[in-house]
């Protein structure tokens, strides 16, 4: 990465701190920590950061009480094309106040297939689940036990839809206000509105340049007139097309 690409990409990661620091305040309030943009290599760290860069959790209060708080960290980069900022890694943990296990979490690892890259971890446990991860004689369950390591619903990887179209800390907000009524400001839902309308056609059209002949056929479906490029790109595998990965 040459030294204008390291300055450019820090640009746009900030640009990114400032829009979830926007997001966050708008919903939970002006107290809440600021979101920072930290270059760590090759990649940069964006999270809710002190004076001295140590990450913070952002609270989450009910009635006034913090019962709960919220990890929020990124890894961007560069895409594949060195023009666009892409995410490297995401985890967004929810806790309850005090306690050092998530409740949740929600991960994005952008190499990642197998496990999927995009998931939901459940902190949580059932008599159920932990016998049918020991009933397996190959695979993960069968890796665990190898280990000497007792199964865990929280192990378990639950998809979300893809790279693509994978929750964002807006739905996460929206999860926690529905399902625990937390304190909101009052022009929080278009705040969330605003913003998840905009992350959703940035996924757009990620999923556009993975796949433009079938963006081509719709829009074409719709009325356009849809003219190629005088020199077309050689097709992506599809096996290294996040559009289609897990």
């Amino acid at each position: 990465m040459t030294a204008e690409e390291a300055s450019k990409l820090d640009e746009m990661a900030t640009e990114f701190a400032e829009k979830l620091t926007a997001l966050t305040r708008g919903v939970l309030g002006e107290g809440t920590p600021r979101f920072a943009a930290l270059n760590v290599g090759r990649r940069v760290r964006v999270a809710p950061m002190a004076d001295d860069d140590t990450l913070q959790r952002i609270p989450v209060r009910v009635n006034g009480e913090p019962v709960l708080s919220v990890m929020a960290r990124y890894f961007c980069c560069w895409d594949g094309s060195s023009q666009f900022l892409a995410t490297d890694r995401a985890d967004v943990h929810v806790f309850f106040e005090g306690a050092s296990d998530p409740l949740l979490r929600f991960e994005y690892v952008r190499e990642q297939r197998d496990p999927p890259g995009a998931h939901i971890q459940v902190h949580a446990h059932r008599d159920e689940m932990a016998y049918l991860l020991r009933l397996a004689d190959a695979g993960r369950p069968k890796q665990g036990f190898k280990r000497r390591k007792l199964p865990r619903l929280s192990e378990m990887h639950l998809p979300v839809g893809g790279h693509r179209m994978r929750p964002a800390l807006e739905d996460v907000l929206l999860f926690l206000q529905r399902e625990f009524a937390i304190d909101v400001e009052p022009n929080w839902r278009k705040v969330v509105d605003d913003h998840l309308q905009e992350w959703r056609e940035v996924q757009m059209m990620s999923a556009v340049r993975d796949s433009p002949l079938a963006a081509a056929k719709v829009l074409e479906q719709l009325g356009f007139t849809v003219t190629p490029p005088k020199v077309v790109s050689q097709r992506q595998d599809p096996a290294q097309n996040k559009l289609f990965w897990p």
